[in-house]
């Protein structure tokens, strides 16, 4: 296929040339409803280029597949047999992706240190998760993506489970060896699925860690609005081999999807892919190497330790590494991540990536350069001379790796939508989770529905909310209650 091409853009420009008058939605008719006020903010081009994917970008039969011949380029950019675009982020995407290998009360391997979105999927679609335990550094409390050892093992116990699904990169940029983990599944006809939302970058440099469809994965969610130049919510599921059919996959993401896909979006990806092939080669040359720079004048500052692969990757740890996500561990400070984020925004207006009880870290891209780079360094050597203004005196309480597994003692289908109650904190050890427990970022649940919950676990997100932590998704987001399961 001819990778130069730009179906949805040149559809746009093809658009807007014939000068068409539009009686569909959207309502604003290419910004001519729109409040000046809010044009001024936004721009024209937005409104302008915010038209129908259907009697609008396309006919009202999609007789050009314009979307369709987007995704082919794509599918082949990557080399995927696949590719479908999804305008409702990998939330949707991985929920697709899981309801396509599983069904209702049907087991799924899952890698214990899952996004929110593929717990929310478990509670939609009532598969059973068979959780598989990270490889937990004791020393850093920190965990990396599970071992093939590990699904091994959880295939063994439970031969019945219908597939596998492992984040890779997780959010602080560290990877399984998904090659091993694939020859796991396959060697039992089972599927693997990659949520890599972080890892969309992947397959446009030699450099970085290995892709999913690389390394034998059957289905692979990217979200291309974290490392590459797509809009927010703008994602790609792909698609190889023959454990998945494409049709089903394409009807669980019909089936979640909105039936009013942003071509916005749609043109961004577009965009995207063609920049990636022509010159995602020299962009990441640049974007490594300025990652190499910065990470040892980062790790030059007092007080800060930048990690890379000693860190890292080896025996019981991660398999590789994205060397764009810096992290920073600022623990001699005795100063939380939470605190720091915090600072660093109010006095420097710089945004990072996530923060946790011991850390900051900061995402670098293609787009990132000298100038964007001296501003965080600035940033940093301020923040290490304020570090005495930083400390709280309460530590987050983070208990051992083995206080941070819980037992799943119900479906999470059943207890999200079972009877519920609202109980102090202190009085919630024992009960059953009905809602999640999730530190976000980076958005990994501490809690999830139907685990049972335990007082090591609770004091870490009590203590951590004291200390800055951000629980969004709990129905008291103090958490000084907790929603559970009501006992018979």
């Amino acid at each position: 296929m001819d990778q130069s091409k730009a179906p949805v853009l040149d559809a746009l420009a093809a658009y807007h040339e014939s000068g068409q008058t539009p009686f569909t939605p959207p309502g604003h008719k290419q910004g001519r409803g729109a409040d000046p006020r809010v044009r001024a903010v936004l721009g024209e081009a937005v409104f302008r280029s915010d038209v129908l994917a259907t009697s609008g970008l396309d006919d009202r039969t999609s007789s050009q597949g314009i979307v369709e011949e987007a995704q082919a380029l794509m599918a082949e950019a990557v080399g995927a047999d696949h590719a479908f675009f999804s305008t409702c982020g990998s939330s949707l995407s991985v929920k697709s992706a899981m309801l396509s290998v599983a069904g209702p009360h049907e087991k799924l391997l899952v890698g214990r240190d899952a996004h929110k979105a593929v717990v929310s999927g478990l509670i939609l679609s009532g598969i059973r998760p068979v959780w598989v335990d990270p490889q937990w550094d004791a020393e850093r409390h920190l965990a990396h993506p599970p071992s093939a050892e590990a699904f091994e093992a959880a295939f063994a116990e439970h031969p019945d489970a219908r597939g596998a699904l492992v984040t890779t990169p997780t959010p602080y940029g560290t990877c399984s060896d998904l090659a091993a983990i694939a020859e796991v599944c396959h060697r039992r006809d089972r599927p693997l699925i990659v949520d890599e939302a972080w890892g969309a970058h992947l397959p446009f440099h030699r450099d970085l860690p290995t892709w999913a469809m690389d390394a034998g994965a059957d289905v692979c969610v990217t979200s291309v609005h974290k490392m590459g130049s797509g809009l927010e919510q703008s994602s790609v599921f792909h698609l190889q081999g023959d454990r998945v059919e494409p049709e089903v996959l394409k009807s669980r993401e019909d089936l979640l999807g909105t039936t009013s896909p942003s071509v916005l979006m749609y043109a961004a990806l577009d965009g995207w892919r063609r920049q990636m092939v022509e010159q995602g080669g020299a962009l990441y040359d640049h974007a490594l190497a300025l990652a190499h720079e910065t990470r040892a004048r980062i790790d030059r500052i007092d007080g800060m330790h930048v990690h890379g692969r000693d860190d890292f990757c080896g025996p019981d740890r991660a398999a590789d590494m994205d060397p764009l996500q810096i992290i920073i561990d600022i623990s001699a400070w005795e100063v939380t991540g939470y605190r720091a984020a915090d600072w660093l925004r109010e006095n420097h207006h710089i945004n990072l990536h996530l923060a946790d009880h011991r850390r900051i870290s900061a995402q670098l891209t293609h787009a990132d350069d000298g100038d964007t780079t001296g501003v965080l360094l600035a940033a940093l050597t301020d923040l290490a001379a304020h570090r005495g203004e930083l400390r709280t005196g309460r530590p987050v309480q983070v208990p051992p790796p083995s206080g941070l597994r819980l037992e799943q003692a119900d479906l999470p289908r059943d207890a999200f939508f079972g009877p519920t109650e609202q109980v102090p904190w202190d009085k919630a050890a024992g009960r059953i989770a009905a809602e999640m427990l999730t530190p976000y970022p980076p958005g990994i649940p501490a809690a999830l529905p139907g685990e049972r919950l335990t007082m090591d676990v609770l004091r870490y997100v009590r203590s951590g909310v004291e200390s800055g932590m951000v629980v969004p998704d709990a129905v008291d987001t103090n958490v000084e209650s907790i929603r559970v399961l009501c006992e018979e």
